[in-house]
């Protein structure tokens, strides 16, 4: 196992390397897609652009305020928490978890602040049913939280070295 300094350093580099590629992957959509665009990539996926001005998958999109400034602070808040849990942290599992996560917190903050919206543009469906448009920094949190929920398994209070 490697040391402890090792697991944090891991976990600032996931962070650093999912936040720029959300930034990155969102400045080339900004580029070569237009909002009224849908670009069929397979039957299933196609890239579009869609700003969400809510929370995860849309919710609090029809609120007639912005609230970018507040869910921003929220993010930057939840990330310097898991900041210092990632200090603490002594598994790769749940240092690549928590890193995935505030990469994503913070690329997804990046957004509200430049734009007042997240700029979102995967998007899956099958005949009628779809799932809401999401992006990199999405992924990120969703399979950190993954890891973060693994590690719980693998590593049960009081086993970890």
């Amino acid at each position: 196992m490697i040391g402890r300094g090792k697991f944090l350093n891991f976990g600032l580099f996931v962070a650093v390397f999912t936040c720029i590629l959300d930034q990155v992957s969102k400045q080339l959509v900004l580029k070569f897609i237009n909002a009224a665009e849908v670009i069929r990539v397979l039957p299933v996926f196609d890239l579009v652009l869609v700003w969400n001005r809510g929370v995860s998958f849309g919710m609090l999109n029809s609120l007639k305020i912005d609230i970018s400034v507040f869910l921003s602070g929220i993010a930057f808040g939840v990330s310097i928490a898991l900041f210092i849990w990632l200090l603490r942290v002594k598994t790769w599992t749940l240092s690549l978890g928590l890193g995935l996560i505030i990469g994503g917190a913070i690329g997804n903050a990046v957004d509200r602040i430049r734009f007042g919206a997240v700029t979102d543009f995967f998007y899956f469906h099958w005949h009628q049913f779809s799932f809401p448009a999401f992006n990199v920094a999405d992924m990120g949190i969703s399979v950190g939280v993954f890891f973060v929920l693994l590690d719980s398994f693998l590593y049960p209070k009081g086993e970890r070295s």
